[in-house]
C-alpha cells in the first residue's frame, strides 16, 4: 500500500494500524497532537495515562499479551524524561515496544534550550535503538523500528520526531510492515551432537525461559519432558509456558523458596536451557552442571558455559532433541512430585495462625481467578510469592517485570490487559508501596469501565528493603509507609473498595467478581511476618 501526499504522522500511524495496533498509551503535549490525531483517524485508540511512566508500562503489558510492539507516546522535555523507566523495563524484560517522543521543531533544536533534551543520549543506553524520524525516510525508519523492536531478543526502540517533521509531507511513504517475532522452522547446532549429549545424561532437567514462551514452545517442552522424563523448572516471566499442573513441573527459579529450586538444579547432571534469559537471574549462576543451550540467540551472555548450542526456533530445537531420544525416562513422576512437595512446604513456612498471611492472599485470589484470568504482579516481597505460588496453566497469563523489576507496573499493566482482553478476568496483585506510585490510574480504569480487581498487600512497609535493614540491625529508615484508607480512595476514584483482614473476608470480597461493573480495590491487611521466613 502506498500513501500519496501523506504527512509523516499519517504514514507512521498507517504503519501502526497495519501492524494491528489497537491502542497507543500517551500523555499529550504540543509537538505530538498531530500524530495523536492521525492515529485516531486510523482507528487507533489513544489512551490517556496519568503520567508518561505508566503509559510506558501499559505499552509493555500490551507487548507481553500480544507479542506485538506496544506503543507509548510522550511530548518533549519532561515528557520524554518521565518515559525512560518504562522504556528501560521493556528492554530488560525483552518486550517489543515502540516509544515515540516529540521534539522542538528542527530549525530551533540546535540552539534552543527550553525543554530540549538529547533523546539519543537519554534513550540510547536503555533501548535497542534510539533513532530519529525524517520526512525523507519515514517508511524506512518505521520498518527498522518495528523489526528491531521484535527481533530476538526483543526490546524497546525510541524515535524522536520534531513537531515540524510530524506535519511535513512524507517522501518515503510505502507501508510494508515487516514480520514480527522469532524465526520459525529450524535450528542450527554448534558443538557435540545434542541428542548424544542428552542421551548421556542420567538426571537431566529442563530450564524454560521467556524465549521459549515467545517461540510458543509449550507443546514441544511438554513432549520432551514427558518423552525423556525431564522435570521442568521455569523462569518467572515464562510462567505458564509449561502448565503448573503438569506432573513434570518442578518449580520457578529465583522466586520464593529459591534455594529449594537451586538445590534441585544442582542435583542434575545436565541442564537443557530452553530460551532461558539470564536477565531474570536474581542470584548469580554458580552451578557447575553442564548446560545444553537451546535458544534463538547464541550463548553470548556466558553466564553458564555450554559446549553444545542449538540456535534458532526453540520449538524446533526441542523437537530435534525429542526426535532423537531413544532411552528410558530419566525421572519418575513420583520423584518430581517429591520436589513439588518440598517447594510447597517451604512456600508455606512462617504462616501466622489466625492472621491474613501473604500466601493466603495469593491462594484465595488464585482459587477464584487463576483458571481464566490474566494476573499482573507489581514488584516487592509479594511478587516472589506470586512467582512461585500462582498456579499458571497458560502462557502470557502472568505478567510481571523481572528484568528491570520496576515498581508501579502492576496496575497499569492490568489496565492494558483488560483493554486487550475485555472478556477475561484481570487482577493486579500489588504492594502498598507500588500502589501508592500509581493509584491515580484507578481513575482511568473507572473512566474506561474496566472491571479489574486490584488486590493491595497492605503492611505499611517497603518490606524487601526493610528486611535487609533488619538483617544488619539498622532501623527502618525511609521504608515505612503511612496508613491510607484505600476504600475511601477507591470511592473517590470511581471504584468499589473493600477492606479485608482474613482469608474468609477476602474470599467473600471476591465472590461476585464475575459480575463486577467497575474496578474493585481490595485493601488486604496482611501480617508480613511470613516474608521473613521466605527470603
Amino acid at each position: 500500500m502506498t500513501t500519496e501526499a501523506a504527512s509523516t504522522a499519517d504514514v507512521m500511524a498507517a504503519y501502526l494500524a497495519e501492524a494491528g495496533t489497537e491502542a497507543i498509551f500517551a500523555y499529550p503535549g504540543d509537538p505530538i497532537i498531530e500524530f495523536m490525531e492521525r492515529s485516531r483517524v486510523r482507528g487507533i485508540d489513544v489512551v490517556l495515562a496519568r503520567r508518561e511512566g505508566t503509559a510506558a508500562f501499559m505499552a509493555e503489558a500490551y507487548g507481553m499479551v500480544t507479542g506485538r510492539p506496544g506503543v507509548c507516546l510522550s511530548t518533549l522535555g519532561p515528557g520524554s524524561t518521565a518515559l525512560v523507566n518504562g522504556v528501560a523495563a521493556a528492554t530488560l524484560d525483552r518486550v517489543p515496544m515502540l516509544a515515540v517522543s516529540g521534539q522542538i521543531d528542527s530549525a530551533r533544536e540546535p540552539f534552543f534550550t527550553h525543554q530540549v533534551v538529547d533523546h539519543q543520549a537519554l534513550f540510547g543506553p536503555v533501548t535497542k535503538w534510539a533513532g530519529r524520524m525524517d520526512a525523507g525516510a519515514v517508511a524506512t525508519v518505521m520498518r527498522k523500528a518495528l523489526r528491531t523492536a521484535t527481533a530476538e531478543r526483543p526490546g524497546a526502540v525510541h524515535l524522536t520526531v520534531g513537531s515540524d517533521t510530524f506535519k511535513a509531507t512524507a517522501r518515503d511513504a510505502e507501508v510494508a510492515v515487516p514480520p514480527f517475532g522469532p524465526a520459525r522452522g529450524g535450528a542450527g547446532v554448534t558443538g557435540p551432537d545434542p541428542a548424544r549429549v542428552l542421551a548421556a545424561a542420567r538426571r537431566p532437567v529442563l530450564l524454560a525461559g521467556i524465549g521459549a514462551a515467545r517461540c510458543e514452545a509449550t507443546e514441544q517442552l511438554l513432549r520432551l519432558a514427558e518423552t525423556a522424563g525431564m522435570p521442568v523448572v521455569v523462569a518467572p516471566m515464562a510462567k505458564g509456558v509449561v502448565p503448573e499442573d503438569s506432573p513434570m513441573f518442578a518449580g520457578v527459579l529465583d522466586m520464593a523458596c529459591n534455594q529449594v529450586v537451586w538445590d534441585f538444579l544442582g542435583s542434575a547432571d545436565l541442564i537443557v536451557a530452553a530460551g532461558f534469559d539470564p536477565v531474570e537471574l536474581i542470584k548469580p549462576w554458580r552451578l557447575t552442571t553442564p548446560v545444553l543451550h537451546v535458544d534463538t540467540t547464541p550463548n553470548t551472555d556466558q553466564i553458564y558455559a555450554a559446549a553444545t548450542e542449538v540456535v534458532g526456533d526453540i520449538a524446533a530445537g526441542l523437537d530435534l532433541l525429542a526426535d532423537g531420544w531413544t532411552g528410558e525416562p530419566r525421572w519418575t513422576e513420583r520423584e518430581v512430585k517429591e520436589q513439588r512437595s518440598r517447594l510447597r512446604d517451604a512456600y508455606y513456612d512462617g504462616r501466622v495462625a489466625g492472621r491474613l498471611n501473604p500466601t493466603d492472599v495469593v491462594d484465595v485470589v488464585a482459587g477464584r481467578l487463576a483458571a481464566t484470568a490474566i494476573v499482573t504482579s507489581d514488584v516487592g516481597s509479594h511478587k516472589l510469592l506470586v512467582g512461585q505460588g500462582w498456579p499458571a496453566t497458560r502462557p502470557r497469563s502472568v505478567l510481571m517485570t523481572n528484568g528491570l523489576s520496576a515498581m508501579g507496573f502492576g496496575v497499569p499493566a492490568a489496565i492494558a490487559a483488560k483493554l486487550l482482553r475485555p472478556d477475561q478476568p484481570v487482577a493486579a496483585l500489588v504492594g502498598d508501596g507500588g500502589f501508592a506510585m500509581v493509584a491515580t490510574e484507578m481513575r482511568l480504569a473507572a473512566a474506561l469501565g474496566l472491571p479489574i480487581v486490584v488486590v493491595v498487600f497492605v503492611d505499611g512497609s517497603l518490606n524487601r528493603i526493610e528486611l535487609k535493614q533488619m538483617a544488619v540491625s539498622y532501623p527502618s529508615v525511609a521504608t515505612r509507609i503511612e496508613d491510607t484508607d484505600l476504600v475511601q480512595l477507591a470511592g473517590a476514584m470511581g471504584c468499589d473498595g473493600v477492606r479485608v483482614e482474613s482469608r474468609a473476608e477476602l474470599d467473600r470480597a471476591l465472590e461476585g467478581v464475575a459480575g463486577l461493573t467497575r474496578p474493585l480495590v481490595v485493601e488486604a491487611r496482611i501480617d508480613p511476618a511470613q516474608y521473613a521466613s521466605q527470603f
